[in-house]
């Protein structure tokens, strides 16, 4: 398989360096993208001086269209599998060969390293309560059990590159796995350890956290159905 990884980064200078080098020799037959979302701080700067695989949007559209962006590439390029990868150094790129090992043996469309598959203790608080809710709302209205539904590491088949690719409210959030498993799309966990933020300013403040979760769980639950 020809897989390609994902990382989208937004104002990720602290990090970014050290998550690719990291990436690069833990996985170097695998290719790399990153897409610089509008970055204002010395996230260009970085990638230019080191040379490295990227594409730079003009200004910052958000995860989504980055996402998108990567996905068009891989798409034009032939890969067969895209995984995504936080430019934060929180994903541990040994885990990418196993997730593709898995995607290929069991012929998965989507394949996601879960912090709880091996039965570890979610976090307290909203971000563990949305994830539970999440997880549960998928399993009502997909028959799909999830138990890292905000996993953010996750990989994709061709068919899934095309979807997103091509695809106007695609997003690579929670509701839009949960929309690929309702429509038939294979979806697979395997256990994965994570670490903390590396560097920089995490998005996910607490307020951030409950609408992130709320519009999540109203998307499950109601929009997806109109999609």
């Amino acid at each position: 398989m020809r897989v390609l990884a994902l990382i989208p980064a937004y104002n990720e200078e602290a990090c970014l360096e050290d998550t690719v080098m990291a990436l690069r020799d833990a996985c170097p037959d695998i290719g790399y993208l990153v897409v610089n979302d509008g970055s204002s701080d010395g996230t260009r700067a970085i990638l230019d001086s080191l040379r490295l695989s990227h594409v730079d949007l003009p200004i910052n559209t958000g995860l989504t269209s980055a996402f998108r962006t990567g996905m068009k590439y891989a798409e034009r390029h032939g890969y067969d599998a895209v995984v995504q990868f936080d430019a934060d150094g929180q994903h541990l790129p040994e885990y990418i060969g196993t997730m593709a090992e898995v995607m290929e043996r069991q012929n998965a469309d989507i394949v996601i390293a879960s912090r709880y598959l091996d039965g570890s203790e979610r976090p307290t608080g909203a971000r563990g309560a949305g994830s539970r809710l999440i997880s549960r709302l998928i399993k009502a209205t997909t028959g799909t059990t999830i138990t890292d539904p905000t996993s953010g590491m996750r990989m994709f088949d061709r068919r899934m590159i095309s979807y997103f690719a091509g695809g106007f409210d695609t997003a690579p959030e929670p509701d839009t796995i949960a929309l690929a498993a309702r429509k038939g799309y294979r979806v697979i966990e395997v256990p994965a350890k994570m670490q903390e933020r590396q560097g920089g300013e995490s998005y996910l403040k607490l307020v951030n956290v409950i609408k992130y979760m709320t519009r999540t769980c109203l998307s499950i639950l109601l929009f997806q159905w109109l999609r």
